[in-house]
């Protein structure tokens, strides 16, 4: 058995290092647990930070240069950990109604306040679809979505303006 910092746990660590830093007087800063990103403050020149989004059909490209202000981006994506077996892939973002992987969807990227809130919806709405994600995300304040699906198509909350690369 191996026990890892995955799902939300690298989330909430991020979230508790913001805290400490905080609480110690650091008035801006970025916390990158393993992609799993939170900040707060402006940068030393004055401006919001921006942070750009991995293109899931080229790991060596950005798809998306985006603003972020005071909160978290955390993406879920099948592009960096998956096997091919006997042909079909399978990646490790496990749907609990069939237990097989999700499938339709390559990259859910989530802003949010807190990144272990960012963490849990980014996996929940790649399990949830293109269809479904975006309607859940719309209901919840100060969250947004991206999602890319397996033929590179886009699909987003509602109030997500994207400047694409």
């Amino acid at each position: 058995m191996k026990i890892g910092f995955g799902a939300i746990g690298k989330g909430f660590a991020a979230d508790k290092a913001k805290q400490l830093l905080m609480e110690h007087g650091v008035v801006a800063g970025i916390i990158n647990a393993s992609g799993d990103m939170n900040t707060w403050g402006k940068q030393a020149n004055g401006e919001f930070r921006k942070v750009a989004i991995t293109n899931p059909m080229d790991k060596n490209k950005v798809f998306a240069l985006l603003p972020i202000t005071d909160g978290a981006v955390v993406t879920s994506g099948d592009y960096e950990r998956y096997v091919n077996f006997k042909g079909k892939r399978y990646a490790h973002i496990i749907d609990p109604r069939t237990g097989y992987p999700a499938t339709g969807i390559i990259s859910v990227t989530v802003f949010a306040p807190k990144a272990e809130l960012a963490d849990a919806l980014a996996t929940s709405v790649f399990v949830m679809g293109k269809e479904i994600g975006p309607d859940r995300i719309n209901q919840l304040p100060k969250v947004e979505c991206i999602i890319i699906d397996d033929n590179g198509n886009i699909s987003k909350s509602d109030n997500i303006e994207i400047d694409k690369l």
